[in-house]
């Protein structure tokens, strides 16, 4: 025991005596080099803010995948021989073809045979689609649309179908499964870790930016107002879908961070062009709530493409070799920037409206004048950014993979002309994989933005304390090499998945839009952020030509900024998930708000057109067969509409 003791005794000196020599190091090293608060701040901070970066896209995410938008049915096509074929979609294509939305599998249909759309308040259209196999409803022929109502007739390939409307229980279960499986979540959490960023953040700045602390408080305080009074208004409406918007938000709190490292006086005028940008983008969402109006703008928006193209082309100077900005009143704007949402609103369609040529050859000119001009003010980075847009509208327009094929021959051959004739341009390419051997000539500025990565690694050197922003264009063109060295790799990648979930978003809710139009406009508004970014980030680090696009709510500039918001309210337009998105009509229970006499008007309408249609049946070209069926039907009809007054009453 008292061996043990002793023993016990000289591992405790041992211990004191090393621990004492420790402390005596640190004390030493900490005299040698004396640290502030400022300094441990910066230091723990740097760990903190890819974990609450993290943590918002993961939360997002979870959000974002755990909500369910189940199919919907809004009405059936029925036929006594063939069966009911449900009807899923406001906007949906009639044949035989497996990319129909209701398919019919009889010889004698056209492949593409007719369309059915539904507005806002509920109403139908048919919409013949196939010059060899006419359409009729109610007997008479479908030149370019008619409208149809529950209990009338559809006729084509001999093939005679009925609409008939979903029963007012089967739409009561429908909205229950739809309330159970499609209200997004609430974005406390998610908003929260946001919040904190932001204050850390600010934190920060003020330790790296004393000068301008007055500034970058009342900045991040505007943004901070701005994001929790549209969460508590949403709120109030009743809207609960966020998730678009948190990432845009997390990514102007990184656009502020990067405006007070490079450029500390712009950030009131930065902040200013985010307010516009959120103000546009609840502007268009209001304005994308009715169907009507939309479609009657969509001549309005082409025209206003082409003005700002030509006011680019007529006004504009030349600042790094494009011809692509123009002065008003001492600020700089880019029109072309803000024709990217205009080109968009052009381009997308409603479904009857795919399949008219007219429409078609209009959008294929509008898209030849942009990428002509574009061509002509050498902005090659916005003319690959409109091609791919109009390549992912037209393919959703017409699915002609010849075509569109034929298109990128052309592109390609157009592209070398350009590269033939625009010395600027080529010379970007020409240094395209050949930066470091051009290190303090044309590659530059590639050299620099890779260098000042490397120096970021993982959590980078603090906000405000890089070196690259002393570099040209740094805050715009090379912003992914300014992150990765203030805020390290792991945000900057952060900042790239926030745009790639913006498009898992648009992938899951436009299998469930309800109007082709919104489908288009999001798929291109979301092609455009991602394709943009890839220019952007690749280019920047030598995998690709620097182009000089920027990278979207990342990059300095109002332009760039006021389009970025702007292009996600197409995709808040495409969100039909329950009470989601201000930029969708709630719509109303069935039968809910009719009065009796309402109900009784309905019921007599219905009687009428049956009537109607018994008279309109042709009994001389008419087999027996076929109108013992046709009275059948009608007198099922008949049948059902007698029980449905009866549950009225």
């Amino acid at each position: 025991m008292s061996d043990f003791m002793n023993n016990m005794g000289e591992i405790l000196s041992d211990f004191g005596s090393r621990t004492g020599e420790i402390i005596q190091y640190a004390f030493q090293w900490i005299s040698e080099n004396p640290t502030t608060v400022a300094d441990w701040y910066g230091g723990i901070v740097r760990w903190i803010f890819p974990v609450l970066a993290l943590g918002i896209l993961l939360s997002v995410l979870h959000d974002m995948l755990r909500v369910k938008n189940p199919e919907e049915t809004w009405g059936y096509l029925v036929s006594p021989e063939l069966g009911r074929f449900p009807i899923h979609h406001w906007e949906c294509t009639v044949g035989r073809a497996r990319h129909c939305d209701v398919i019919i599998n009889f010889p004698t249909i056209s492949r593409t045979q007719c369309s059915l759309i539904r507005d806002d308040d509920g109403n139908w259209k048919v919409y013949s689609l196939s010059e060899k196999n006419p359409t009729l409803c109610n007997g008479h022929p479908v030149k370019d649309s008619a409208p149809v109502k529950p209990g009338e007739t559809i006729l084509f390939g001999g093939v005679l179908l009925t609409l008939e409307q979903i029963s007012e229980e089967e739409h009561e279960k429908q909205q229950q499964n739809r309330l159970a499986q499609s209200r997004p979540a609430p974005p406390w959490s998610s908003f929260a870790m946001l919040t904190l960023f932001q204050i850390l953040t600010v934190l920060q700045l003020i330790i790296t930016r004393p000068d301008y602390a007055d500034r970058i408080v009342l900045c991040y305080g505007v943004l901070l107002g701005i994001m929790w009074v549209y969460v508590m208004f949403s709120k109030l409406a009743k809207r609960t879908g966020f998730e678009p918007e948190i990432l845009a938000f997390f990514a102007c709190t990184l656009n502020l961070a990067v405006t007070t490292s490079s450029s500390p006086e712009s950030l009131i005028k930065q902040t200013c062009t985010i307010i516009l940008g959120i103000a546009v983008f609840l502007g268009l969402g209001w304005y994308l709530r009715d169907l009507k109006r939309v479609i009657q703008a969509r001549h309005f928006m082409a025209v206003f493409t082409i003005g700002l193209l030509l006011i680019n082309l007529i006004f504009g100077s030349v600042i790094h070799g494009a011809q692509n900005w123009i002065s008003i009143g001492g600020i700089s704007v880019q029109p072309s920037e803000l024709a990217k949402v205009c080109f968009i609103f052009a381009g997308s369609a409603t479904l009857d409206r795919l399949f008219v040529k007219r429409n078609v050859w209009g959008f294929m000119l509008l898209s030849g004048f942009c990428l002509l001009a574009l061509a002509i003010m050498s902005d090659f980075g916005t003319a690959a950014i409109f091609f791919v847009v109009f390549l992912v509208i037209a393919f959703l327009r017409s699915g002609d993979f010849a075509t569109l094929s034929l298109v990128c021959g052309g592109a390609v051959a157009g592209g070398g002309l350009i590269l033939r004739f625009k010395p600027y341009i080529a010379s970007r390419f020409s240094v395209w994989g050949h930066a470091w051997q051009n290190a303090t000539g044309s590659g530059y500025q590639q050299v620099r933005t890779m260098s000042a990565a490397a120096s970021g690694g993982l959590i980078g050197v603090g906000a405000g304390n890089g070196w690259l922003h002393n570099v040209a264009a740094a805050n715009t063109d090379l912003v992914f090499g300014m992150l990765c060295e203030e805020w390290g790799l792991v945000i900057a990648l952060l900042a790239v998945a926030s745009i790639v979930t913006l498009s898992i978003f648009a992938f899951r809710v436009t299998k469930t839009g309800r109007s082709a139009f919104y489908t288009t406009a999001a798929c291109a508004a979301t092609s455009l952020l991602v394709f943009q970014t890839i220019l952007n980030v690749f280019g920047s680090v030598d995998l690709l030509p620097l182009t000089g696009v920027t990278f979207p709510f990342i990059s300095c500039g109002g332009s760039s900024m006021i389009s970025s918001w702007g292009l996600l309210a197409f995709l808040k337009a495409a969100d039909t998930r329950q009470n989601a998105s201000f930029a969708v009509r709630s719509l109303p229970h069935l039968g809910e708000g009719l009065t009796d006499a309402d109900a009784e008007r309905e019921s007599q309408n219905d009687i009428d057109s049956f009537l109607k249609q018994f008279d309109q049946m042709d009994t001389d070209r008419e087999s027996d067969e076929t109108k013992q069926h046709q009275i059948n039907d009608f007198l099922d009809q008949f049948d059902r509409l007698d029980d449905e007054k009866e549950d009225r009453s």
